[in-house]
């Protein structure tokens, strides 16, 4: 496990994470319900995950959530590849009340991100003092940093919370699935490299 430290003008963040861990979260990012989703998000993925982050939040919180994704992705991009002996595709669909939200995941070293809430409507509005715009964001740079195919999609629901809640732990339990070990121990791809 290797602590990653990013230091900008509009941020600065430590981490830690360890893949295949006990799903511990020791999270702190000033932004009470992106610290819920983050500590979600380790729990179901059985990642732990350590994360502090202080940041220009007399702006908005654009650059701390932001910023987060890229760390998070990044140390995933050092723990997973090589990939190696590992299933690469995981599917999860997950439901919290009214909503229900699927996520795909291809561990193939090309960042791409399907993000789809078309069927919310404009998908806009805060929870609490959250700017719910920022989950794409975060998902988007997690995706362009790790190296990973995302297909996000919200097949139905109405409160917000329960939308981005169902989202992260849809994610979670998607990468872990996608990370689970094989016995064939070997590059997961007709190319022999990913």
């Amino acid at each position: 496990m290797k602590e990653v430290k990013r230091d900008t003008k509009e941020t600065k963040i430590s981490a830690t994470l360890q893949i295949y861990g006990e799903g511990r979260g020791n999270i702190d990012t000033k932004i009470g319900f992106f610290d819920h989703m983050l500590e979600a998000f380790s729990k179901h993925s059985m990642m732990d995950l350590q994360m502090i982050c202080e940041g220009d939040r007399h702006i908005d919180d654009h650059h701390s959530v932001e910023d987060c994704g890229i760390v998070l992705g990044g140390l995933l991009k050092e723990e997973i590849y090589p990939a190696i002996g590992i299933e690469r595709f995981g599917n999860a669909t997950i439901v919290m009340d009214e909503a229900c939200v699927e996520c795909d995941i291809d561990v193939c070293n090309r960042s791409f991100l399907v993000f789809d809430m078309s069927c919310y409507g404009d998908f806009k509005g805060k929870v609490g003092d959250f700017d719910i715009e920022l989950v794409e964001e975060f998902f988007r740079a997690v995706c362009m940093n790790a190296g990973l195919c995302v297909h996000i999609y919200l097949k139905r629901g109405k409160n917000l919370h329960h939308i981005i809640e169902a989202t992260f732990k849809a994610f979670a339990l998607a990468i872990r699935r996608a990370l689970t070990p094989n016995k064939n121990n070997q590059i997961p791809s007709t190319k022999g490299v990913l």
